[in-house]
């Protein structure tokens, strides 16, 4: 495939890059929005990975590219930033998380229905270890699972969502904030009556990507390792992305975990009752993707050093 990465903001782009070329896909371009980088830096990020193009505008993109990576940490704007691909066709790997909002996550699913391949998410959900786990539990599924990360409720916190996903399967229905002492506690209840938890927020130390899983058999501690977690989600996702795969999973069972978030927001706003994923009360909360990407923006570059250079 010829891939075009659009937007810089973090460090998945130089991550996935020589994983992309190690599957045999081409980088052929980039583009950034400003959201985060000051102007020229895509210029220097491609001289400095052997990219051909900077390109300044995504029809532009969209015309060059059988893929794309969205990679902005501002997913207010991800519909803005999809659409172009959406509209030619070309198929998209959307990083976590897929939207702040329960509406952008229906138009891409209206996209995917439409035969736009779309795929992407936490790569959590895809990891060695939730993998190995079902490899070990052939006959055994996961009754509960504790699961828990450190860092931004929900930037980080769709991780923990993610494995536990990973680990119960797709079918979750709801969602209940369940208060807490320093990170937040939520439950989610899966169709087939299965439940399990995760834990999410800052902690003073940080927390690795963790499970407790329990069949009725077994219980198992597990710490995933994050050397790994890339490579992972690429073998899941790119085969798929260059049409040579079914989808790992379709785009609606991807995005139960940011639908799980937003119904953990809404049931915290209404008193920790049980909101379910499709509950009207899901499109009144939303997770302000502008304010992660300036208080991003601002830890990579302070205000004091910005101030300075422009001086």
């Amino acid at each position: 495939m010829r891939i075009g990465l659009v937007d810089l903001d973090t460090s998945h782009p130089e991550a996935f890059l020589p994983l992309i070329r190690a599957a045999g896909h081409e980088v052929v371009g980039v583009y950034d929005s400003g959201d985060v980088h000051p102007p020229g830096y895509a210029r220097a990020f491609a001289d400095r990975h052997g990219i051909a193009h900077v390109f300044t505008s995504l029809p532009h993109m969209a015309a060059e590219v059988d893929a794309a990576f969205l990679h902005g940490c501002d997913w207010d704007r991800r519909i803005e930033r999809a659409a172009p691909f959406a509209d030619a066709g070309v198929a998209m790997f959307v990083d976590k998380p897929f939207g702040g909002r329960a509406t952008d996550l229906r138009r891409m699913a209206t996209w995917a229905e439409a035969g736009v391949r779309i795929v992407g998410g936490s790569s959590l959900r895809w990891c060695a270890e939730v993998a190995a786990w079902h490899e070990r539990h052939p006959a055994d599924r996961a009754e509960f699972g504790l699961v828990g990360c450190s860092g931004d409720p929900f930037d980080y916190g769709v991780h923990a969502y993610s494995l536990l996903h990973g680990l119960l399967g797709p079918g979750v229905s709801a969602a209940r904030h369940l208060g807490g002492h320093g990170q937040h506690r939520v439950e989610l209840a899966w169709r087939d009556g299965r439940t399990g938890m995760v834990s999410l927020g800052p902690t003073a130390a940080r927390h690795p990507f963790h499970a407790t899983v329990l069949t009725d058999v077994d219980v198992e501690h597990l710490i995933c390792e994050p050397d790994r977690l890339y490579s992972s989600l690429l073998a899941a996702v790119l085969p798929f992305l260059a049409g040579q795969a079914p989808a790992p999973l379709p785009l609606t069972a991807l995005m139960e975990p940011e639908l799980a978030a937003l119904a953990a927001r809404a049931s915290q706003r209404e008193g920790g009752r049980w909101v379910a994923l499709d509950d009207p009360a899901v499109d009144d909360v939303s997770y302000n993707g502008a304010a992660f990407a300036a208080g991003y923006r601002d830890a990579r570059y302070p205000r004091a050093k910005r101030s300075g250079a422009a001086r």
